[in-house]
């Protein structure tokens, strides 16, 4: 079976996450920073090939009643980039909240606010594969 490759977009760096080979369980990989698109799609082709992704889950962040704003747009433009080349399919995921959880989690752990910052977009990224494989299991 293939991995699950997910990815927390956003302006300054990218979070990933990958899932184990048996689709149940999602873990941290990194942040790719995002200063050059053309070694942020290396990165991306990279780790899919390396662990062997079947598909891309990208978080989609949706307004707060569910529609799509120019965030959206700009994660949905991204997406179909990736897709055209690392040639994986690309599904996207409901990230509403991800960020939030994460904070709230890691102050909860009492983490410093240099570490929080540093580890939120992999962790949003880790929480947004985890719903997406435990909707797959129902």
């Amino acid at each position: 079976m293939k991995r699950f490759l997910c990815l927390d977009y956003g302006h300054r760096r990218i979070g990933v996450a990958v899932s184990d080979p048996l689709g149940i369980t999602a873990q941290p990989v990194d942040t790719i920073p995002v200063d050059d698109p053309e070694k942020v799609f290396d990165a991306i082709a990279a780790i899919a090939a390396e662990r062997e992704v079947g598909k891309i889950v990208v978080g989609l962040p949706l307004n707060m009643d569910g529609s799509e704003g120019d965030t959206a747009a700009e994660v949905r433009a991204f997406a179909a980039q990736l897709e055209v080349r690392v040639g994986v399919e690309i599904v996207f995921w409901d990230e509403r909240l991800s960020t939030q959880a994460v904070n709230r989690a890691m102050m909860e752990d009492n983490m410093r606010r240099r570490r929080r910052r540093a580890r939120k977009d992999v962790m949003a990224a880790v929480i947004i594969l985890q719903t997406y494989l435990d909707f797959l299991s129902r």
